[in-house]
């Protein structure tokens, strides 16, 4: 699964963490404002970010660009040596590329966000003072061209993304089909090569993108709760807390991804069994169509029935799964405003306050919901994993490598 289109994927995976680590270690520790040694104007890193396109090409910004270019030419240049894998290019790069677009999709989210206090602060005057509509138009445009340029970004990071996925798909294919005489006595082979390969490779980088997204909205949003916090020194039914917000999302987030591992515990064996039984009912069928002694009808029935029995346990979970996780996104739509209810009546916030709170809020709170968000795809994963690795159990009992 990995090995066709990783480089020596146990020791690759565990140099991409220790090289991000160390990238953010000596970023924060002087990194950041490093650029002054290269002709970078004095001060850059500490200059206040404008509220619109231009804060993209800031100095500081062009900077950071800089930074991570010269920061994975050399881990390419690294594994190149090492290992001269053929996949190589969309492995490193093209995983580089996608994380990359995840960073700037989050800077968006951040600029946005310090565009909403402003713009409903001034909504809030106009509302009770009149003013310029022309500032109105002002900022209503700002947003419509940091909007713009998120789609177009994000839009074209979905095309890369598809043949990044295919990529991957086609990587493990070829392993396959120079393996295949191993494995097509394997029950359900031409499903693995034919299907769970591109399940296998879209999934994964599904989850991997929303995991490394989660964690660079934390780092990015978490200081700014922080700091938010202070305008909401009390919650309800706990009353005055310290840093408020930010232990309301994490406790709230604890509690439903707890709750949903809980009662979502069946699922990932049912939803093996499931495509065991399907791929032995598909089987038989096969076989009957070629041979008069197999398909017979009591043997079918039988198949038939494993397939009925597993699929009605699986509704049966999934119904209670559902109602429960559906119970709890309706009131975590709530929660935020929920927790601002003391303030607001106090009268100790504006409206662009509100509202940038609640955004900032939402974004700590969501991603801190990794689990929950992803479980039915984790679940899916589990299953689609457990037979490729079934499948490939027949090459290590041949001794491959």
């Amino acid at each position: 699964m990995f090995q066709s289109f990783f480089p020596k994927p146990r020791w690759f995976f565990l140099s991409v963490v220790l090289w991000i680590a160390l990238n953010i270690v000596l970023w924060y520790a002087g990194g950041k404002s490093a650029g002054e040694w290269f002709g970078w104007p004095k001060d850059y890193a500490s200059q206040p970010l404008t509220i619109g396109l231009s804060r993209f090409w800031s100095p500081a910004f062009l900077w950071f660009y800089v930074w991570f270019m010269i920061s994975t030419g050399l881990f390419a240049t690294f594994w190149y040596v090492v290992d001269r894998h053929p996949w190589q290019r969309w492995s490193i790069w093209g995983s580089a590329l996608i994380l990359f677009n995840i960073w700037f999709d989050v800077q968006v989210n951040v600029t946005i966000n310090a565009w909403f206090g402003p713009f409903w602060d001034l909504i809030q005057d106009m509302l009770d003072k009149g003013g310029s509509i022309n500032s109105i138009y002002q900022n209503m445009l700002t947003f419509m061209y940091i909007a713009m340029v998120a789609v177009t970004i994000f839009m074209l990071n979905s095309f890369f993304v598809s043949h990044y996925v295919f990529r991957w798909r086609m990587a493990m294919n070829d392993y396959y089909i120079e393996n295949w005489p191993k494995l097509r006595n394997v029950e359900g082979a031409s499903q693995r090569v034919q299907e769970d390969t591109m399940r296998f490779a879209d999934t994964v980088e599904t989850l991997c993108v929303k995991l490394v997204r989660a964690v660079m909205v934390l780092i990015a949003f978490l200081p700014i709760l922080f700091e938010l916090s202070k305008h909401v020194p009390v919650l309800p039914l706990i009353g005055e807390i310290k840093y408020s917000l930010v232990w309301a999302a994490i406790g709230w987030s604890l509690f439903g991804t707890l709750l949903l591992m809980l009662i979502g515990i069946k699922l990932p064996g049912l939803q093996f069994n499931n495509q065991k039984v399907e791929a032995a009912y598909r089987k038989e069928l096969v076989y009957g169509e070629d041979h008069n002694d197999r398909g017979e009808p009591m043997t079918l029935q039988e198949l038939f029935k494993q397939v009925k029995n597993n699929y009605f346990r699986l509704y049966f979970h999934y119904a209670y799964f559902n109602l429960i996780s559906t119970w709890y996104l309706q009131l975590d739509n709530l929660f935020g405003l929920l927790m601002l209810v003391p303030s607001i009546a106090a009268g100790i916030m504006t409206l662009g306050l509100v509202n940038q709170i609640l955004n900032v809020f939402d974004n700590v709170r969501s991603s801190l919901q990794y689990l929950i968000d992803s479980w039915k795809t984790i679940i899916e994963l589990l299953s689609i994993h457990k037979r490729l690795k079934e499948f490939e159990s027949i090459l290590n009992l041949n001794g491959h490598h």
